[in-house]
């Protein structure tokens, strides 16, 4: 059974850093999209950032460019979300996500991924 545990949320004033993890446990994603998404209340899930293994590209919404960074240890089966300068607005339940599809995929997209963690909460005050 694939299981995904977040962990690192909590609560930071703005300007802040948080880093989340992920562990991966039940399969292994070396040859996977991992990603994370957020979902504030009231509000949809939205795509944050995500790391494909194979060519270890990174991808990112632009609302966290240049303040977030997703990163990755094959060996540990986990990835991690560094968050720096925390503003008010990044106040959400944050989400790890794997998919299993190999190759190609649309990593903005919840639909991409089919597995999910139970989430973290970040609050970042003003």
């Amino acid at each position: 059974q694939v299981q995904l545990v977040e962990s690192g949320g909590g609560l930071v004033q703005a300007g802040g850093s948080l880093r989340l993890s992920c562990a991966a446990s039940g399969r292994t994603f070396s040859r996977n999209t991992m990603g994370w998404f957020r979902q504030a209340p009231g509000k949809e899930r939205e795509f944050v950032a995500a790391i494909t293994w194979s060519g270890g590209i990174t991808h990112y919404a632009d609302s966290v460019k240049g303040r977030f960074t997703i990163s990755g240890n094959n060996a540990k089966n986990a990835v991690y979300l560094e968050m720096n300068s925390l503003k008010p607005e990044d106040t959400a339940v944050y989400y790890c996500a794997a998919s299993s599809i190999i190759g190609l995929v649309v990593v903005f997209s919840p639909r991409t991924y089919n597995y999910w963690g139970q989430g973290t909460q970040v609050t970042v005050s003003s």
